[in-house]
């Protein structure tokens, strides 16, 4: 291929990318989810449909619930709102009250919130669209090992990073510092253009941080890097960790930046790990391969 179809092939693919992001955006700006309730009582027949659980039929030790999730349109309660009160629920401390101090605060606040939460969503069909792009440079063989040993594995170390952020890092964070304004008697507020782009940068910052064993082993597996090189550099790897960790953590005491560093050398040294069994299987593989070609002779 020329670089001329290269560039059109990216750009095609970087289209793919912006549409399902438009379209998750608007979604998320223009639609609600809420829940519906299924009673069944087995033997009678009787199935009952409320939007409370329980809601006009007494409640039976036999009868199956079912909940089922649903979109409806609403902008004045939509994904990016209903998100911003489960956050602001289940990450703020109940003495934290979350502000605006202009007009049209919350409103762009839940733009950016829903732009953000496009990235996340469309996180695997960016990492497909990147794989497909640059797959046709390897070899059939490098290609299909490195779409399977990587492709889930990256999707789900992204997952995995995000849950980790908010269930760990986050409340950490937020309630340390919140004790620290506590301790000098300082009420805290935050303002909502400031606390959903925090969360929710890190939460992508985390996603992208647990792809680390990933990526070091798809670039071993392209030959661009050995082993050799990511333990030779391990030093310097933790040092770009803890500088990493320092831009994205707001808290000057540096304690919840080890929260950042301390993972990210765990997945460094896995994903060192992974690449160093990776090279002596094949190299197990090979000396039997060669034995198998010698007794032939």
């Amino acid at each position: 291929m020329t670089i001329g179809e290269h560039l059109d092939e990216l750009r095609l693919r970087l289209i793919r990318v912006v549409v399902a992001m438009l379209v998750i955006t608007a979604f998320c700006l223009s639609f609600g989810i809420t829940t519906i309730h299924l009673s069944f009582v087995p033997g009678t027949g009787m199935i009952t449909l409320s939007e409370v659980p329980h809601e006009g039929h007494q409640v039976t030790t036999d009868s199956i619930d079912i909940t089922i999730y649903y979109p409806y349109y609403n902008p004045f309660d939509n994904v990016a709102i209903q998100l911003t009160t489960f956050m602001k629920n289940t990450l703020l401390p109940p003495e934290v009250s979350l502000i605006q101090t202009a007009p049209g605060q919350a409103f762009f606040a839940q733009v950016f919130i829903a732009i953000l939460l496009s990235i996340l969503i469309s996180m695997p069909l960016i990492i497909r669209e990147m794989y497909a792009f640059i797959s046709p440079a390897f070899g059939k063989s490098t290609k299909s090992v490195l779409a399977a040993k990587t492709f889930v594995p990256t999707i789900l170390l992204f997952i995995i990073g995000v849950i980790f952020s908010y269930l760990l890092v986050i409340p950490f964070i937020l309630n340390f510092l919140y004790a620290y304004g506590e301790s000098i008697g300082v009420a805290t507020f935050f303002n909502i253009n400031e606390f959903f782009p925090f969360v929710l940068q890190l939460l992508l910052a985390f996603g992208l941080a647990f792809e680390l064993p990933a990526i070091m082993y798809a670039l071993s597996l392209m030959g661009v890097v050995d082993a050799a090189f990511w333990k030779k550099n391990f030093r310097y790897a933790v040092i770009i960790f803890v500088i990493f960790g320092a831009i994205i953590t707001p808290d000057g005491g540096g304690i919840s930046m080890w929260l950042v560093v301390a993972p990210m050398v765990v997945l460094y040294l896995v994903g060192l790990l992974v690449i160093k069994k990776s090279r002596n299987e094949n190299n197990r593989l090979a000396n039997s391969g060669a034995e198998v070609h010698r007794a032939g002779y």
